[in-house]
């Protein structure tokens, strides 16, 4: 139990508030929003069809808006929530990570990642993150506070608007994918992580348009938010990241695991997928000599040989000072292998 107690699931008292965004609220509450401005309802519309449907932040170009009046609506509506800190890009520009400073200094990430056939943002839902896995980096930082669905918004809509303006390899192209991968556990900040799902997949003007089934979401395994997704009745992808097949090995490496166990948080994802006839996947990180071994891979292989799932199994990027490391690559072929003689997709 003494893991247990390590674990954070609400956030600290905040000193100052994030500021509300028109990105916080349903199509529905978005007019009350404007009118609490005393602006019209259809104000906040007009804003919404330059923010989702144009990924404009220029107000200056809002033309069925008086010029005089678009600045202050811009402020009101869609405050400025994170500012760009720096970009750091590799494969030859194709991936490129930026770092954001919120309202309050706050510094959260996201990655940008173009591939042949789609484009892929990874963003974050909270800074820091309260599950204490001690392979992570940010989970051994524990948890800052949540982001706002406002600020996690800002985040696709800015991977949006590079995409369409060009700024990676290959000219403009259209965001495709997003995945709630990045700082922070999503189902632990499920209110704002859910309104940022809708805003993405609300059709234009209301959201972005992307279909649900490119949007993935990643839990450690809070079956609460599971069960709690499951009746949403929208078909994103669920992402567990499972990390080892055995409860001994998960209560130290994914501590919430000695409050749901690994039967539990598969019988859950199993819940979801019969629900929405969404396969699955299981995020793995490959631990040199800690879950790599090949009775772990048959563990697994036997627990998931008639699920709808797939495994997808990364390579540990190791944090400075960590005695972990990332698997042999001979240990990491021999696990695939296994995997795939029980008919698991890896």
């Amino acid at each position: 139990m003494s893991d247990e107690l390590k674990l954070v699931f609400d956030e600290p008292p905040q000193r100052k508030k994030v500021p509300k965004h028109l990105a916080d609220f349903s199509p529905a509450e978005r007019k009350e929003f404007a009118t609490s401005f005393g602006l019209p309802g259809y104000r906040a519309s007009q804003v919404a069809t330059h923010y989702f449907s144009h990924l404009s932040n220029d107000p200056t170009t809002w033309s069925d808006i008086p010029a005089e009046m678009r600045q202050n609506i811009a402020d009101q509506l869609t405050p400025k929530l994170i500012e760009l800190v720096r970009s750091i890009t590799c494969d030859n520009g194709m991936t490129r990570k930026d770092l954001w400073k919120l309202h309050d200094g706050v510094l959260v990430e996201s990655v940008l990642m173009r591939y042949t056939d789609r484009v892929t943002v990874c963003i974050s839902s909270q800074a820091g993150c309260g599950m204490n896995c001690p392979f992570c980096a940010t989970g051994q930082a524990g948890l800052t506070r949540n982001l706002s669905a406002g600020e996690i918004t800002e985040q696709i809509v800015a991977a949006a608007r590079a995409c369409a303006d060009g700024e990676l390899p290959g000219g403009p192209t259209r965001l495709s994918n997003i995945v709630f991968m990045g700082m922070g556990e999503p189902l632990a900040n499920y209110n704002a992580v859910m309104r940022s799902v809708r805003n993405i997949t609300d059709p234009n003007p209301d959201g972005l348009g992307i279909s649900a089934r490119s949007v993935t979401v990643s839990t450690v395994g809070l079956v609460n938010g599971i069960e709690k997704l499951t009746e949403e009745g929208i078909s994103v992808t669920l992402a567990v990241s499972l990390h080892t097949p055995d409860d001994e090995l998960r209560d130290s490496l994914v501590p919430i695991n000695s409050r749901w166990k690994v039967k539990e948080v598969l019988a859950a994802a199993d819940a979801y997928e019969k629900k929405t006839g969404r396969r699955y996947s299981i995020e793995y990180a490959m631990i040199r000599d800690i879950n790599d071994q090949s009775w772990r891979s048959d563990l697994l292989g036997r627990l998931l040989k008639n699920r709808n799932a797939h495994v997808n199994l990364i390579p540990l990027n190791p944090t400075p000072g960590s005695k972990w490391t990332a698997s042999r690559p001979q240990d990491e072929a021999e696990f695939v292998r296994i995997l795939e003689s029980y008919g698991v997709p890896v």
